[in-house]
């Protein structure tokens, strides 16, 4: 059935599992900083028991090597109906792959989303949503049907395009519709950057704000969304490691009632890809060209 149309919009509820692989992949692999990944298969179950208590749906992004050391995590996550989709393997920056890696990484990746769930998956979110024209003739390679890497617009699907030219010295050149879907996301839609304290070796992201301020500009976004546009979607994005300590889940819980309250329907990136692609359109606007 394919999702309808709700004047107030839609919130799509994303969580990215990492694990410890985002502490791998920068190379921060002694024993404090993987723990801080092994804290987000404790912050699982917690949020599907959040989830279940308030009958939303979600969208879990997890690398293979997630899949591969917390196995029996990511079969809850599959148990309690949510849509699992590729984040790489153990989170690789893409711009540092070459075509053959980046193959075999998607390969793998998507064999054990496919054992995991008994279905392959149809949606695909870049390691801290950074991706090539490479990663793009990808996706379409391995007959995905969206994306959700890119920020161009923050309530409306778009073509995701594949072959963009960006010269200095010329306009740019945009490329042809891949076939995908985008579904934008933000920074200022995404619980790390406010609350993730993490000490880099030249700067350090100092995080660690209340969980009530992030979601005050939550809300303002989601409360513009179902004044202003019709049938808009947004893309809120989680971490289990971040978002799963006690006093953010109860600010978490409390916030869901806020936005409930606005009349916003819950659903996954899947059934938003797969209404856009049977001519729902989401995210109507005026002024907005489409």
């Amino acid at each position: 059935m394919v999702l309808s149309a709700n004047d107030a919009g839609h919130v799509c509820l994303t969580f990215d599992f990492d694990g410890p692989s985002v502490w791998l992949m920068r190379k921060m692999g002694t024993p404090t900083p993987v723990s801080r990944g092994e804290f987000g298969a404790v912050a699982v179950p917690r949020i599907l028991r959040l989830l279940e208590a308030q009958g939303i749906p979600a969208t879990f992004f997890i690398p293979g090597h997630t899949i591969e050391t917390y196995p029996n995590v990511c079969q809850m996550i599959v148990d309690a109906g949510c849509e699992v989709a590729l984040h790489g393997y153990v989170h690789e920056a893409n711009p540092m792959l070459s075509a053959d890696e980046e193959r075999a990484i998607t390969a793998r990746s998507y064999e054990l989303i496919e054992k995991l769930t008994g279905a392959p998956p149809v949606g695909y979110r870049a390691p801290a949503g950074d991706m090539t024209n490479q990663t793009i003739e990808l996706l379409v390679e391995f007959g995905l049907i969206y994306d959700s890497s890119l920020m161009g617009h923050d309530y409306r699907p778009y073509p995701l395009r594949t072959g963009d030219e960006y010269p200095l010295d010329q306009p740019v050149r945009w490329g042809t519709d891949s076939g995908l879907v985008e579904l934008p996301w933000s920074w200022t839609l995404d619980d790390y950057v406010y609350l993730e304290f993490v000490p880099f070796r030249r700067m350090m992201m100092p995080g660690l704000k209340r969980p009530e301020d992030m979601f005050s500009n939550f809300t303002g976004d989601v409360e513009w969304m179902a004044r202003e546009v019709t049938n808009g979607m947004t893309n809120i994005i989680f971490h289990p490691q971040v978002i799963g300590r006690g006093h953010r889940l109860l600010a978490m819980e409390r916030w869901l009632d806020e936005i409930t309250d606005l009349g916003v329907n819950y659903t996954t990136l899947a059934d938003v890809a797969q209404a856009h692609h049977a001519g729902v359109e989401f995210g109507i606007e005026p002024g907005y060209p489409g």
